[in-house]
């Protein structure tokens, strides 16, 4: 696909695959905003107000239906809206188009390249002469890499002239990332120092470990409010619920194997792996668990499931699953021991879990590609290994296959999810003059937390109890909430 910025009717930019499917994209938003009442109670909250009035904002998340709805969630509170990609798999192409079309500058399809993908975020980080966005809604952490990187460079460019060499590294994301960053200089050599001065906040969902490890060494350049950990309506409904739902959805998408009667092992047990090895055990499959935690271990063992590291079970198992949000989980030691048509698949942490690039670089081994990548099919590939003349077959080259093979998590999961986002964004931006987030890392209080649950609950037909006064502080807690203390773990 030429890399070429289009523009619609009324001068919007973008970039997708097809306009023509913007109608049919619009028809499943309209049926997706029913399942998702939290972003529509926040329309409903907020819009008249219009609270994002003035606020750029930059969205790297994956591009699909649920998160058409969060971006008309955005624009219809006041926001300006640019959005990319944060998996070259899981964009929906309709979505894209119909969001395009209506409400926001989209760069986006399925089945990018590598250099499509980072060219998109670049797009999605350009907001002209301005200097970029006010806020950014992040999973996995690319773009907030890019200006990070962007920054440093430029720094360094202005100390002593040094300009980055993409051939410096082997990793082909990074050398990407340094390729943008050394033509930028060429042309605005202040173009990230003026997004990190104009930056307000990051609202992240993965790739938080990463920000983590930049507050800790003091280079993290923005406030960041990260809403995977210790949110349960962003953690466990997502994680665990979701991934229980969007797992067996991909598997059997990719392959249509049977999963009764199949040795299935996930490898982690956190929220996603729970949620994985529950339906993976109602499937009917027999579950193994790999686990470095003890305590984890123990709740995975209480569940009726059998913990074991992989390399004693690897050639017993017909479905590996990681869930780890680690990397060099699987390597290719361990695929040429799987038996053959073992399905090899990554649920957790972008495509770090699977050793695809020692898969590829395997002498001899052979790619055949049973589906490739398009609207209607999921990548699904064949490798097979010379000496042995048998193969494994992995999901979406190693990246999310809930995403890579099928449409993500439930709309209800997602509104949950969403409506953190809505709300981190609007805490960041309401508090962008009043100095109380900085340059670190939060959480969001258990008080929106229970806010955004509280949302959900009238779709699902459930009512609360209302605690007496007495009651309220028989437990020291106040009658409006919240109802845990913020140590509280679910």
């Amino acid at each position: 696909m030429a890399l070429l910025v289009e523009k619609s009717t009324s001068g919007r930019e973008y970039k997708v695959k097809d306009m023509s499917q913007a109608d049919f994209g619009r028809l499943e938003i309209e049926l997706a905003e029913v399942e998702m009442p939290g972003l529509m109670a926040s329309r409903t909250e907020f819009g008249p107000s219009q609270p994002f009035r003035g606020a750029k904002i930059t969205g790297s998340l994956h591009m699909n239906i649920q998160t058409a709805v969060l971006i008309e969630t955005l624009t219809a509170l006041g926001a300006e809206v640019r959005w990319c990609s944060s998996n070259v798999f899981s964009t929906q192409d309709h979505a894209a188009a119909a969001i395009a079309r209506d409400s926001a500058a989209v760069f986006a399809w399925k089945g990018e390249t590598l250099q499509e993908y980072w060219w998109c975020i670049e797009r999605a980080l350009d907001w002209g002469p301005g200097g970029g966005p006010d806020l950014i809604i992040g999973d996995g952490g690319d773009a907030t890499l890019l200006i990070h990187e962007g920054v440093k460079a430029e720094e360094e460019f202005a100390k002593n002239g040094t300009i980055p060499d993409p051939t410096s590294t082997n990793n082909v994301d990074f050398q990407l990332v340094l390729t943008i960053i050394k033509a930028s200089l060429m042309t605005d050599p202040l173009r990230y120092t003026k997004m990190k001065e104009r930056l307000v906040g990051v609202s992240a969902i993965t790739g938080v470990n990463r920000l983590y490890q930049m507050q800790a060494n003091g280079t993290l350049i923005f406030p960041v409010i990260n809403i995977n950990n210790d949110t349960f309506t962003k953690k466990e409904i997502d994680n665990l619920y979701g991934c229980r739902h969007s797992l067996p959805y991909g598997l059997m998408t990719a392959t249509n194997f049977m999963i009764a009667g199949k040795v299935v092992l996930v490898a982690g047990y956190g929220d996603v792996g729970k949620g994985c090895a529950a339906s993976m055990k109602q499937a009917g499959a027999r579950v193994i668990v790999t686990e470095d935690d003890p305590t984890l271990a123990l709740q995975a063992t209480m569940e009726g499931f059998q913990v074991f590291p992989l390399e004693d079970v690897v050639s017993n198992v017909d479905i590996f699953v990681t869930t780890t949000g680690k990397k060099d989980i699987i390597m290719v030691d361990h695929m040429l021991k799987m038996k053959n048509n073992a399905i090899v698949c990554n649920i957790g942490h972008l495509d770090n879990e699977i050793d695809m690039h020692g898969l590829k670089t395997f002498p001899g081994v052979e790619r055949i590609t049973i589906k490739p990548q398009s609207d209607r099919w999921p990548q699904t590939d064949r490798w097979v290994f010379p000496d042995t003349n048998s193969g494994i077959i992995v999901l979406a080259e190693g990246r999310l296959m809930n995403l890579g093979c099928a449409t993500g998590h439930p709309s209800f999961v997602m509104s949950c999810s969403f409506t953190n986002q809505v709300i981190a964004q609007l805490e960041l931006w309401n508090e962008r003059s009043s100095g109380k987030y900085e340059k670190k890392v939060y959480v969001l209080p258990k008080h929106l937390d229970e806010k955004v649950a509280a949302l959900h609950l009238g779709k699902l037909g459930a009512k609360l109890t209302k605690l007496t006064k007495d009651q309220a502080d028989y437990i020291s807690v106040p009658v409006e909430g919240p109802y845990k203390p913020a140590h509280y773990r679910y």
